[in-house]
């Protein structure tokens, strides 16, 4: 039996699939690779488990309806879901419907690997990071109201400029405050932070 492993790499874009794929098989993965959402998901129920690496515009059916499609068949793949520049509000969308990680093309060598690595431990981990309600609020509560504003910007997918004009301090302030979050929250990555916040419910809409 093979020990590879295998990923899922859904991009219309013929060179990113060329690219990525060379990559991950270089590393020693399989690589499974669809042009379209459609063709991925005419499949995916045949395919073999894995980590799905998933463009998130594409023509037809876009990446977020893709991975809505997943969760109504109970696939339980984790996702990540690649970006383009200025796609902060998709990426947002995308983490609170489960994605493991979020990725801005160009991305380089070691951040995929290290996001291909976390999906995969959340593939064989089951149960075990799924982030308590409670502890999420309690570590929130170490924020500033400062910090916490800015946090709320994220969840809301605004770019910095405009959580720096609502909050009516420089976009440069915006970013310290963001780039700060990890190390506060005692976590690695903003994704990891958007987790925490979606598991604290910050950002809900309201019940009712």
């Amino acid at each position: 039996m093979s020990d590879k492993r295998t990923v899922h790499l859904v991009d219309d874009d013929d060179a990113i699939r060329r690219s990525a794929g060379f990559l991950l098989r270089s590393a020693g993965f399989d690589v499974v690779s669809y042009g379209s959402g459609t063709e991925f998901l005419g499949g995916v129920g045949q395919a073999s488990p894995g980590c799905i690496l998933l463009d998130i515009r594409m023509p037809g059916i876009d990446g977020l309806e893709v991975q809505r499609t997943l969760g109504e068949r109970g696939i339980g793949f984790p996702v990540i879901v690649l970006t383009g520049h200025g796609d902060i509000t998709l990426s947002v969308r995308a983490i609170k419907a489960g994605a493991v990680d979020f990725l801005e093309k160009p991305f380089e060598k070691a951040t995929l690997l290290l996001a291909i690595e976390e999906a995969f431990g959340r593939l064989f981990e089951t149960q075990t990071q799924q982030l308590d309600a409670s502890d999420a609020t309690i570590r929130l509560a170490a924020l500033t109201p400062r910090e916490r504003d800015v946090l709320e910007g994220l969840v809301a997918g605004q770019p910095n400029k405009i959580t720096a004009y609502k909050l009516g301090i420089s976009t440069r302030t915006v970013e310290a405050h963001r780039a700060n979050l990890t190390n506060k929250l005692g976590v690695r990555s903003i994704s990891d932070v958007l987790r925490l916040a979606f598991a604290a419910n910050l950002g809900a809409p309201p019940a009712g």
